[in-house]
Order: structure tokens, then sequence, then C-alpha cells
């Protein structure tokens, strides 16, 4: 499957805004944010002085979200046609979509640091949900779904999981910390979601 293979703090620096994608790197001083919070490319600089068109605010809007779930473009239309089928909100529904990927509460849970890690992680099947196997990192968890690593001896996970123990547990997931599990309570609500984006601009964007 098609993935981006680029160097990914570019895609920070073009948001203009930490999407957390390298892990602890993202919490240093090595931060491309810190170090150069200003777009990439020769004209960069100059880029922070234009004037957004109102297309231009949809657009980044919807290529935030992408890049900080590591969903592409593809993949990212069809969670939108999904959220307009079902009842409520259409921007609401689209992240819920998007927080409940497997790979996503993986990484909410603590046991990867960073959602590109957690990719791997499924991928190579560390772990169950309801006790079986999935290696699908965009298999959609539902309420009353128990995730778990499928070995607690995991050293990889294992060390994430120490360094991301003081990390807050999404309030839609309760973790326990000895069975390496987290259980998905309910559904996200917005409120739930901590990112900064501004779901109404995609929602504006795929409907012209």
């Amino acid at each position: 499957m098609a993935r981006y293979t680029g160097a990914v703090c570019r895609q920070c620096r073009r948001e203009n805004q930490k999407l957390f994608l390298k892990g602890d790197r993202c919490y240093s001083d090595k931060c491309a944010m810190v170090r150069r919070s200003f777009p990439p490319g020769q004209h960069g600089q100059n880029q922070m002085r234009r004037k957004t068109s109102e297309y231009g605010l949809q657009l980044r809007a919807k290529q935030k979200a992408k890049r900080y779930y590591g969903v592409l473009e593809s993949q990212f239309a069809k969670y939108f046609e999904m959220a307009e089928r079902k009842t409520g909100i259409t921007g609401e529904n689209l992240l819920r979509i998007l927080e409940t990927r497997l790979d996503n509460v993986v990484y909410r849970a603590g046991f990867a640091m960073s959602r590109k890690e957690a990719r791997q992680l499924v991928l190579h099947r560390h772990f169950k949900v309801n006790g079986q196997v999935v290696n699908i990192p965009s298999f959609l968890v539902k309420e009353g779904d128990k995730v778990s690593v499928k070995s607690v001896d995991s050293s990889k996970i294992k060390e994430s999981a120490e360094k991301n123990s003081a990390r807050p547990t999404p309030a839609w997931m309760s973790r326990d910390n000895e069975k390496m599990s987290v259980s998905i309570d309910k559904m996200p609500e917005r409120d739930d979601i901590d990112f900064d984006i501004e779901e109404q601009l995609i929602v504006e964007l795929y409907s012209k």
C-alpha cells in the first residue's frame, strides 16, 4: 500500500503546528518546529506573510488532519463518505472515525511513541482486539472492545508504555497497565479530541 516516505518534519512545518510524528524528538529541542518554525522550501519564510484564501484554509485543515492521523488521500475521502452517511454532525463523525482506528488507539494508549510506530506494531501482529490478533492499522474499534498487547514481554512496547505512563489516557478509554490493555468505554466525543482543527472547514471543502 502507498505510504508517505519523505521527511515527516516537513509536514509539521508546512502545517505550522506540531503533529507529533516522530515520538521523542517532537518533545525535544531537536524538533523542527522549534528550530525552523516556518514552511519548508526556498520561499518558506515569505509564505508566512501571505494572506490565505478561503479555499487555502479549507485545504490546510484537511491536510493537517490527514497528516496527523497518517492517512492518505483516498482513504481520507472514504472516511468522509462514511461520516456523511452517519447520523449526527459530519465533521465530528469524521474525527470519531479517525480516532477509533486501531493504530491511533495503540498510540493513544501509550503503547507506541508515534502513530507511525503504532502502525508498524499492528502490522507485525503485536496486538489483539477482543482476544483475536488484528494486523490491520485501519481497523475501527467499537464501544466495548478490548485492545491488548499480544506478548506483555515485548521490550519495545514496555519501553514506550513506561515513557508514556504520565501521559493522560483519553476519557473514552480505560488503560490497565498491569495487563497492558485498554478498554473502549464509549465512542469519543468532540470534547475528548484535543487536536486543534476546524473540522467544519473540511466539510466545506468536500461539499463543493
